[in-house]
């Protein structure tokens, strides 16, 4: 047996215990890899750049309970877009500090996941958050559909953040197999999404173009975390509300039914008219709460509320669902379906 392959052995008792450190809990741990997916154009750059600029400015992320901390540089690389006329200015109105933004110079070279230039960037700049986006143009020579050949580039990276403490989060695409799981929407193997510590999905939401929903479908090191709702314009990202929503509901619920609106559909919204007569109203909680123990899950619970012509309003500090004088809408639908 040569030196190389020499047998060693390691005990527990050697091993000193650690806690996982957290950039923002539970959805991007420190000293690991991250992926968040989505859609071409649904804001996943723009969604990444705030939480850069929240960083540069020493600001807590959205629901995270924290107060401030001290700005930390972040780094970030991306092949889509330029760096002049589109990153910086969406950093910039997102209130980033852009003396904390960094990129690594990729002229003579691109950068892929077994770039040592990764480990050495993050170490003399000490940044706290490393992006690559999107996967495709940084994973290096491999072929996304074999696990064999993706599990090796993906380790270097997941070195790197391990050596370094530095959260890495990969920006990646959805394929359009729109009627499999979230957790196989990965254009690719499987392990794309395996080898991540957390998986984030980013999707708009299906009753209002001009919002987004990021959902956690993986979680390794923590409980998954509440969805969250954000409005997103050219004016940037305001985060609004958290949500009790799966991935796997956020993904269906944007699928539109083809003819026949589902049996699940049709006795959702007979529930919802019978709990909300013409203009009346009931807090958004308890609503949500006799659907969910009737059995139909929150994407099938909005689609049934949109249809339903359920509108949501907020006074004092709750939420309420409202149904408006307008039954011949309801009456319409259900007629179509009888």
């Amino acid at each position: 047996m040569g030196e190389k392959n020499k047998l060693k052995l390691i005990t527990a008792d050697t091993i000193e215990p650690k806690e996982v450190r957290w950039l923002w809990y539970p959805f991007i741990p420190e000293g690991k890899v991250t992926i968040i997916q989505g859609d071409p154009g649904d804001g996943k750059s723009t969604f990444m750049l705030t939480l850069a600029a929240l960083m540069t400015k020493g600001e807590p992320f959205p629901f995270s309970g924290s107060e401030s901390v001290e700005p930390r540089r972040v780094i970030y690389q991306t092949s889509e877009d330029d760096a002049a006329d589109t990153v910086v200015p969406r950093f910039l109105r997102a209130g980033g500090d852009p003396k904390l933004l960094t990129f690594i110079d990729e002229s003579d070279k691109t950068i892929t996941f077994a770039d040592e230039r990764i480990a050495e960037a993050i170490r003399e700049t000490n940044a706290r958050m490393l992006i690559l986006d999107p996967l495709s143009a940084y994973i290096g020579d491999c072929s996304l559909n074999q696990a064999n050949e993706v599990r090796p580039e993906f380790n270097h990276l997941r070195v790197a953040a391990q050596d370094t403490g530095c959260a890495i989060v990969v920006v990646d695409h959805m394929n359009k197999a729109s009627q499999l799981k979230a957790m196989y929407r990965s254009k690719g193997s499987i392990d794309i999404i395996g080898v991540a510590r957390s998986g984030l999905i980013l999707a708009r939401d299906p009753e209002d173009d001009g919002k987004r929903i990021l959902v956690q479908q993986k979680a390794n090191l923590a409980p998954l975390g509440h969805a969250i709702s954000f409005s997103i314009s050219e004016e940037g990202i305001v985060f609004l509300e958290e949500l009790r929503m799966t991935a796997d509901e956020l993904l269906s619920a944007q699928e539109s039914p083809i003819g026949r609106p589902p049996v699940k559909m049709q006795e959702a919204v007979s529930i919802i008219k019978e709990l909300l007569p013409e203009g009346s109203k009931k807090p958004s909680v308890e609503c949500e709460e006799i659907l969910l123990g009737a059995g139909y899950q929150m994407g099938t619970i909005k689609r049934a509320k949109k249809i339903a012509g359920v509108e949501s309003r907020k006074e004092g500090g709750r939420w309420f669902w409202m149904m408006p004088a307008r039954s011949q809408e309801v009456n319409k639908y259900m007629e179509s379906i009888s």
